[in-house]
């Protein structure tokens, strides 16, 4: 044990040396400071730590800062395309897999199949060309879990199955024996051409089967002669397509996909939807395909479950496989065959069929181990970071964004997320998923609520425009009044909340508006050109809610007796010798989709204002003005003016021809004055201007 005598002198050594080391950095400091000045280049340091040994002529610099590591999922998203890249040559080789799996004709007509079973002890092919014999044609086992059959042409050289012939892949395997399925990669192919993207995306979202009032299931050909005109004719630019992909269950709304590579067969052949697509195009219409990437049918006679006769050949095994809801099975996003899959039917539908690009359903449900279930998003970081996140799922969605947007510049991808995950429509470059857009999924639900649960007259308008502007800022959603989901069995249409039974007796435009149908259509088109207005960078609408399709959606069942009476679209009720109200409100969302084209609002910043039941915002130079008072109008009533100088009324929800009573003069003309009138966020705007308006809208735009 030392003395304090021993040893107090050696505290004082360190403390000189560390004086030492200061007077060193204070010289370097000045000694860099004054070769900048000179303008002598200098070289960083790569040992800092050996600074005082260096000698004061060596040309310095303070070492650069790392650059910070790369979020936790770009790098993981970069470390797999690398491996594909690496492995595969490039994602477009990847991504033509369709090219050599499944049924590919050869040069001299002969015919190669090749699937992917890896668990599978014995493949055959069969079908009409060999009267359904399950072992005469068996296919040869390769390496990787891959199987081949080659067929050679006919002795007149024309291929030894014929187009349209229907095919099952029986198999043996350790577990199964016999068992009967499609396989996963057959397909028919053609090409179409695309117009450009839209600058303000309008969307028209409709289900082929259901596209006709008649009592049946509807064709691709009756959509391309009968619906798109109504689509173009509407103002709509793109067509956002349901139920394309096979599925056995018509009920299922095309969520319970069976076969990843085959349109719908119950619609037409793969010709008839390659016509509608190609006539889409011709009328400058985009058409997107809503794609199920996040689940499959758990049918295994012919789906992809057990294909291979094991649970885990596409999915994973056990719970983790399993959707506690949907009864579906849940992609293994990490295996390369599954990657493979599912990357080549996007770029399959990209090319076969021209499709435009995508809708992703249940994009929820693949960005958490819990899917979603008994969730309440709050909004807080911690519930989109974190263990209960797939981060499997994310990198996948990320690649498909990627290599879509990639190959394919004017691609359109829609995320139907509803918890509101950060940086989803985000590039991929800057550590996002890459999601041109998000469906702004609370707005709908907060119509239904509010239609449900109050009078209009207690509706609060700040609550309103809250749902209808809480959006993550740079990230763009398409926002509806209603969808699909709110036509459903259990649930009504806008329409029918708003006017109920009396939509059956009172909506001729032969007799005078009873007050529910009256204050109904006015609601019904003021709630919709505000949503249209003022909730997204995009909108959508389902196919016959532009007129107010009365009653419900319902496919048949047995609950139903099996009927298709209410799996229909009546665009019967616009024929004009039915004289129904019907048409009025087709004209109004026609005229509002037709005023957007104009003006582009939807791709412009907003500006909003409220002020008792009035809405006032501007958005692309166009004013709009809501009165939802059920009976107060008003006269000169000012509105802070964002350019200055004269305006004119641009659309009328209360003109004659959309079911109003035509109390406005629209050749009336508004002059902006040098009066400062409090506007957006309470600040005072230079200009001003009155107005004086009923319960209605007014878009005013500038001469």
């Amino acid at each position: 044990m030392h003395s304090n005598s021993q040893w107090r002198p050696l505290f004082f050594p360190p403390v000189r040396f560390v004086i030492y080391l200061f007077l060193c950095y204070l010289g370097f400091i000045a000694t860099v400071l004054w070769r900048r000045l000179r303008g002598v280049s200098t070289h960083t340091l790569t040992n800092p730590v050996s600074l005082s040994l260096v000698s004061p002529s060596l040309p310095l610099s303070l070492p650069s800062p790392p650059p910070p590591p790369p979020p936790r999922r770009y790098q993981l998203f970069t470390e797999r395309l690398s491996k594909l890249e690496e492995a595969e040559g490039s994602f477009d080789d990847f991504t033509r897999s369709y090219m050599f799996y499944g049924v590919q004709r050869q040069a001299n007509n002969s015919l190669m199949f090749r699937e992917w079973a890896p668990g599978a002890q014995a493949l055959f092919l069969t079908g009409d060309f060999n009267d359904w014999n399950s072992t005469s044609h068996p296919y040869t086992k390769k390496e990787y879990g891959k199987w081949e059959l080659y067929l050679p042409p006919k002795s007149n050289k024309s291929p030894a199955i014929e187009h349209e012939t229907k095919l099952k892949v029986p198999l043996s395997s350790t577990s199964f024996w016999g068992l009967q399925l499609i396989g996963p990669w057959l397909q028919l192919v053609h090409q179409h051409t695309r117009p450009k993207r839209p600058r303000s995306l309008r969307i028209y979202e409709a289900h082929v089967g259901i596209a006709s009032p008649a009592e049946e299931i509807a064709t691709y050909t009756n959509f391309t002669l009968n619906v798109l005109p109504k689509i173009k004719d509407l103002g709509y630019n793109c067509v956002q397509l349901m139920a394309i992909m096979e599925h056995a269950y018509y009920g299922s709304f095309g969520y319970q996909v069976t076969n990843f590579f085959a349109a719908s067969s119950r619609f037409g052949t793969p010709e008839d939807l390659k016509r509608l697509v190609d006539t889409a195009h011709s009328l400058g219409i985009t058409v997107l395909l809503d794609v199920v990437h996040s689940h499959a049918s758990s049918n295994t006679a012919d789906g992809l479950n057990k294909f291979d006769g094991t649970e885990s050949c596409f999915f994973h095994s056990g719970a983790r496989g399993q959707h506690p809801q949907w009864g579906s099975r849940l992609f293994n996003y990490q295996s390369w065959e599954v990657l493979r899959f599912l990357l080549s039917n996007l770029r399959w539908w990209m090319e076969e069929y021209r499709f435009d690009g995508f809708r992703f359903d249940g994009v929820s449900s693949m960005l958490y181990h819990h899917h979603g279930i008994a969730m309440s998003f709050s909004g807080g970081y911690s519930e989109y970071f974190g263990m209960q996140v797939d981060e499997d799922s994310i990198i996948h969605l990320m690649l498909s964004n990627h290599i879509l947007h990639a190959l394919y510049p004017d691609c359109i991808t829609i995320a139907e997320d509803v918890s509101g995950m950060p940086g989803l429509c985000k590039s991929v470059k800057n550590g996002g998923l890459g999601f041109d857009y998000r469906l702004n999924m609370a707005v709908p639900d907060k119509w239904i609520q509010i239609l449900k649960e109050l009078k209009d007259e207690e509706w609060d308008m700040g609550n309103i425009v809250y749902t209808l502007t809480n959006r993550r800022k740079g990230e763009a959603c398409i926002c509806y009044a209603e969808s699909h989901d709110q036509a459903l069995v259990g649930d009504k249409s806008l329409a029918f909340w708003l006017m109920d039974k009396e939509m059956y007796t009172n909506m001729s435009s032969l007799i005078p508006m009873t007050p529910v149908i009256d204050r109904g259509i006015q609601l019904h088109k003021m709630i919709r050109l505000l949503t249209h207005a003022l909730g997204g960078e995009g909108y959508l609408n389902f196919m016959g809610n532009e007129f107010g399709h009365p009653e419900w959606l319902d496919f048949p069942r047995k609950g139903n007796g099996e009927s298709y009476k209410y799996a229909r679209r009546q665009y019967n009720l616009l024929d004009p010798d039915n004289n129904l109200r019907y048409t009025q409100l087709y004209a109004f969302d026609r005229d509002m989709n037709l005023t957007e084209d104009k003006y582009g609002w939807l791709a412009s910043q907003k500006h909003f204002v409220i002020s008792d039941k009035v809405i006032v915002f501007e958005r692309a130079n166009v004013m709009f003005v809501f009165n939802f008072h059920p009976s107060n109008s008003y006269s000169d009533y000012r509105i802070a003016a964002g350019p200055s100088g004269k305006y004119r009324i641009k659309l009328d929800s209360d003109a004659e021809q959309y079911g109003g009573h035509g109390r406005l003069d629209t050749d009336t003309e508004f002059f902006t004055e040098q009066e400062p009138f409090k506007g957006v966020n309470d600040q005072w705007q230079p200009h001003s201007l009155k107005v004086g308006y009923g319960t209605a809208v007014w878009v005013l735009g500038p001469r």
